[in-house]
């Protein structure tokens, strides 16, 4: 239960993946947990609390992702963790620890809710930091 009323997070997961094949921006917050779908067709499920993430939607396109819901609680299987700053979604896979950052996504509308993955120690300029790092990796 979250706020009283039963909840399905397949579902909602369903329904945010159907608005990023629509190219249709939405947000959609239960609990502890927000999804989001841009109008570049991406989708993204994240616990601003741990700062996690997982892809739900390229380009339109659902993504596989393994979640464990039952009537009471949920387990999600994050794939990465993310950061809000300015306008830009940076992400960095668990697993490999590739950085992306994306653009076009409604990261003003997910700092009103607190979404921003602020919680943690690091600040905006250790991350453009490691950014700059990253691109340099990039192009040598």
């Amino acid at each position: 239960m979250v706020d009283g009323k039963c909840f399905r997070l397949a579902d909602e997961v369903r329904y945010i993946q159907r608005r990023a094949a629509e190219h249709d921006s939405r947000i959609v917050s239960i609990g502890q947990v927000v999804l989001f779908s841009s109008e570049s067709g991406d989708a993204w499920m994240l616990d601003p609390s741990e700062q996690l993430a997982v892809r739900l939607a390229s380009d339109g396109h659902p993504e596989l992702i393994h979640i464990e819901d039952t009537e009471t609680t949920f387990t999600v299987a994050w794939t990465g963790q993310y950061r809000i700053v300015g306008p830009s979604f940076l992400y960095t896979d668990g697993d490999s620890r590739r950085a992306t950052t994306m653009f076009g996504y409604p990261t003003r509308k997910l700092a009103q809710i607190g979404a921003t993955g602020a919680g943690r120690s690091r600040n905006v300029f250790q991350l453009l930091s490691l950014a700059r790092a990253k691109i340099s990796n990039i192009f040598g």
